[in-house]
């Protein structure tokens, strides 16, 4: 399906997002409410999301395994907190079999009370920790307001939960599962992001300390894109789940815990933040196909080196594939392959056979570039990793561009009401503060940015951008998805 009525990205990027997503057959809608079906263009680019952060959790020695996707009722209500953060969102079964269940089970929203139960089980020593697991699988939280990949009823993603001797390991561990979202953030997605900690209003239900990666949209919306938080012993404690352990010196201690999740919704930070007017651009490093050989001859000669050139980029690692089909025109081939972000279509017909070269189009910048057949896999090589490099100053220098500092309420009022973005603004950290803030110009406090790997963050002297009271920190604000 070639690109039609396409909404400029430009003119209207809600909708663009949502028709371009549909168009480049990444999603559809289901028939559940709420829901959607991940179609095999969007689950490819899951699927390496997974593969490029597997190399993290392997790194941070996080083993993966598999819970139960039922929850007892009774598990959320051991942790006030947390019960009351999902509440509004539980999906509960009561009936099952044919009859009603004695307890009732919650479809898995997050998987710290289910984990954790185990958890206590299999900890009895010091020396049974630290425990590091890991869960790809299906969230349900039971959204009112739902949109492709950034807000829907169900969605994948990975949740790591981890449980300490110390919270001096725990915390480091914490920051270091925050690392490893900032590095698949840029590195691998292209997306620019910044580190921070979250306010106590906006931490995770449960958390003692809530960590983030924070992106820029090109529309000046932000998006919290993975979270790293520090539980304490807040769900370890004997009035929750109880996990203990005897220290070296058979003291009894309560476990120090982590989790951190990354989810399907950086998919849509993804799609926002490449694509343009003529429909997605997906960086090469996730891209489920980075290489688009499209004949333009019917011969069989062309066909036969098309064929041949997929091969060749398969065997050093270049995920190709072949577009020789005699029922379409080179156009539409190279109009599917804009569509659908592919970050390289080589073009092969007669002319260039017989010239022994082929030419590349560019997904990203529309150009083109002439390549000898003869070093053409290694230049393709390179080329990718000149767009995956492109790709990311291009948003770092869009995200500069809408990031601001205020130093007065009015000036804060007035980037939120026109341009929006990142504000860095004086906050006295008051809740009453944050909640004017966010009901006068709906942006909230997005995080308190970090400035090194372990948290540390700047101290300053300032006044609150909202009562003038004292305050020591700039907070980023932003309005957000």
């Amino acid at each position: 399906m070639a690109k039609r009525d396409l909404t400029p990205k430009s003119e209207n990027m809600s909708k663009w997002y949502t028709q371009v997503i549909q168009q480049a057959r990444l999603a559809d809608y289901s028939p559940v409410k709420g829901c959607m079906v991940i179609r095999p263009n969007g689950y490819g680019i899951w699927e390496h999301i997974q593969k490029s952060y597997q190399k993290y959790l392997d790194t941070m020695e996080v083993r993966n395994a598999y819970f139960p996707i039922f929850i007892p009722m009774s598990f959320l209500e051991k942790e006030a907190d947390h019960v009351e953060g999902f509440a509004p969102e539980l999906a509960i079964v009561t009936h099952a079999g044919g009859e009603e269940l004695t307890e009732k089970l919650v479809v898995r929203p997050t998987s710290e009370t289910i984990m954790y139960d185990m958890y206590s089980k299999w900890v009895q020593s010091h020396r049974d920790l630290p425990i590091k697991i890991n869960q790809w699988n299906n969230v349900v939280r039971w959204e009112k307001r739902t949109n492709f990949f950034l807000r829907t009823t169900e969605f994948l993603w990975q949740e790591a939960h981890s449980a300490h001797a110390t919270q001096e390991e725990a915390t480091s561990v914490m920051y270091d599962a925050l690392e490893s979202y900032r590095a698949l953030a840029e590195e691998y997605l292209a997306i620019p992001v910044v580190k921070g900690k979250k306010s106590e209003s906006e931490k995770f239900a449960g958390a003692d300390l809530t960590t983030t990666i924070e992106a820029m949209m090109p529309d000046g919306k932000a998006l919290q894109s993975g979270t790293s938080h520090h539980l304490g012993q807040n769900f370890s404690k004997k009035d929750a789940f109880n996990i203990n352990f005897q220290d070296e010196n058979d003291t009894t201690q309560y476990a120090w815990q982590n989790s951190w999740g990354l989810s399907t919704r950086i998919i849509g930070a993804l799609i926002m933040t490449h694509g343009d007017d003529d429909g997605v651009v997906i960086p090469p490093r996730v891209a489920p196909i980075q290489v688009v050989v499209a004949s333009a001859s019917k011969d069989e000669a062309v066909i036969t080196k098309c064929q041949s050139l997929v091969s060749m980029l398969k065997e050093k690692g270049i995920r190709s594939v072949a577009d020789v089909s005699e029922k379409t025109s080179l156009g539409w081939k190279l109009n599917e392959s804009e569509l659908q972000g592919i970050p390289i279509t080589l073009i092969l017909g007669n002319r260039e056979l017989e010239q022994n070269q082929v030419t590349a189009s560019v997904r990203y910048n529309k150009s083109k570039e002439t390549l000898a057949l003869e070093n053409c896999i290694e230049q393709v090589s390179n080329l990718l990793e000149k767009i995956q490099t492109e790709l990311f100053a291009a948003a770092q220098k869009r995200t500069q561009e809408l990031s601001f500092e205020a130093n007065s309420y009015e000036d804060f009022k007035q980037i939120m009401s026109t341009t929006r973005g990142f504000i860095k603004a004086f906050w006295c950290e008051s809740e009453l503060c944050e909640k004017q803030i966010k009901e006068e110009t709906k942006a909230s406090t997005r995080c308190l940015p970090f400035i090194d790997t372990k948290g540390s963050v700047s101290e300053e002297s300032g006044a609150c951008i909202k009562c003038g009271n004292h305050a020591t920190h700039r907070w980023l604000f932003a309005q957000a998805y």
